[in-house]
């Protein structure tokens, strides 16, 4: 399969300092990252569309350091993650799943305890479609303050024949959790889950 044509990237970056409560002195950090490429099976069905698979990694890995660097540069910040695509309407919700390994491996291999499945979600959209990407903790899935999304989405794509994909990194927990269950200082990492 040939490389990944790349049309743009964005970022998105938050700082939340409350949500109606106290003023954290810490903020959490959500950023987000972009990127819109060529959908190279769009307006066709192709039975075997698993190679792009590897095509996407090296990209995946480049979109998953940059938002390190954009979070600080320091990877063990990092605390939580997710991953999404939209398809354009010449493609297929198969054609977004494709992101599922080089975006989520892309992101445990930048990331040091990250033994946690990366949450993920897609849909087929076109230009201004806005996409909510699930997150959880990095290093185990069952960390309640950790469950959040970002909203994500360009204005000028995807278009027809392209696919936008997302990576997401957050900092920290929802600034002002508080519903119980596992802490992250209580999470035992021998199986991505607790």
């Amino acid at each position: 399969m040939p490389e990944p044509i790349i049309r743009k990237t964005a970022m998105v970056v938050e700082e939340i300092f409350h949500e109606g409560g106290p003023v954290s002195t810490t903020p959490q950090r959500r950023a987000a990252m972009l990127c819109v490429i060529k959908n190279p099976f769009a307006g066709q069905y192709v039975e075997d569309i698993a190679g792009f698979m590897d095509d996407l990694k090296p990209l995946g890995v480049d979109m998953a350091k940059k938002l390190v660097d954009v979070l600080g540069g320091d990877a063990s910040v990092v605390e939580g993650y997710g991953k999404g695509a939209i398809v354009g309407t010449a493609g297929e919700l198969e054609h977004g799943a494709l992101w599922h390994v080089p975006g989520g491996y892309s992101m445990r291999e930048i990331l040091p305890a990250s033994s946690a499945i990366v949450p993920s979600t897609k849909k087929i959209g076109g230009p201004g479609t806005r996409l909510d990407v699930p997150i959880t903790h990095c290093n185990a899935s069952y960390v309640r303050s950790h469950f959040d999304a970002i909203e994500v989405g360009l204005a000028d794509g995807p278009k027809a024949d392209e696919i936008l994909l997302v990576l997401a990194m957050t900092t920290g927990p929802r600034v002002h959790a508080r519903v119980g269950g596992l802490k992250a200082s209580e999470i035992k990492g021998e199986d991505g889950l607790r």
